[in-house]
This record gives structure tokens, sequence and C-alpha cells, in this order.
């Protein structure tokens, strides 16, 4: 009964530390990309304005699956018999959102784009409901990646 018990804590302390580190890195992984990435010019507006010489508008997107950790799966297991907000899964949809705009970037970068309009993101829960499965969020940006013509 007790080595039951001290097993589930280390696990919780170790799934504590491993998932704290890689969301650590993680996230410096994000904020060092979107420097690189800060003069791709995202717009949620459909159209561009009209005075924009436009050469090529190609549909581009980027797609992200991330897991929660186990430690953040037990924490958000007990804030929901509780109720209240899940911080626990908050900075896990922030970095799937972030990931998923410089993905969709990083494609339109690689067509010579400059700006991207209509940006739209889709956000769908992996394995809700399915029993003992990790849960997991997919975040998709796309857009239209706009190349402009030169003078």
């Amino acid at each position: 009964m007790y080595i039951d018990l001290i097993v589930v804590v280390i696990l919780l302390i170790l799934g504590y530390g491993f998932g704290r580190h890689a969301e650590r890195r993680h996230y410096q992984s994000i904020i060092r990309r979107e420097k690189e990435m800060q003069g791709m010019l995202t717009f949620s507006t459909k159209m561009p304005p009209q005075d924009l010489r436009i050469s090529n508008a190609r549909l581009v997107g980027g797609n992200v699956v991330i897991s929660v950790d186990y430690f953040k799966r037990f924490v958000s297991g007990l804030r929901g018999l509780i109720g209240g907000r899940m911080k626990t899964y908050e900075t896990l949809l922030d970095r799937a959102r972030r990931e998923a705009i410089l993905r969709m970037k990083a494609e339109a970068q690689e067509l010579g784009a400059g700006m991207i309009f209509n940006v739209k993101m889709e956000t769908a829960s992996i394995s809700k409901g399915a029993k003992d499965a990790i849960g997991s969020v997919e975040v998709y940006a796309y857009g239209t990646a706009i190349t402009l013509a030169s003078r």
C-alpha cells in the first residue's frame, strides 16, 4: 500500500520535472523562432489592401499536435473535481497555437511570401473521452500567403 503511494508520488515528481523542462525548452525555441519570423506579417482580415501589387497568392498552413504530460493531467483531474480554470492546459494551448503559426509562417517564407492574410486557426482535442489515453491537442493555422510583385 505505502509502496504504491511512494511510486505514484515519485512518478508525479518525475513527470513534473521532465514536463517542466520540456515545456521550458519548447518555449525558448518558440521565442527564438518568433524573433526570426517577426518580419512575416499576419493579418486576420480576409482581403489585402487594394493598392498592393500581388504576384502570387497561395494557401499555407501549419499544424502541430502537443500532448499533455502526466503531472498536468493529474493536476487537471483534481481541478476537474473542484471546477474552475484549467491553468495547466492553458500553456499547452498557448504553445500549440504559437507553434502552428510559426510552421505556417515557415511555409510562407519558403514560398517567398512577405505576408499572410485571412489567418484562421482550428483546434481539436485528440483522444477526448478515450479511457486511459493521454490528452493531446491539435492546432492547425492557415491563411493566404501573398507574394508582392516587384515594381
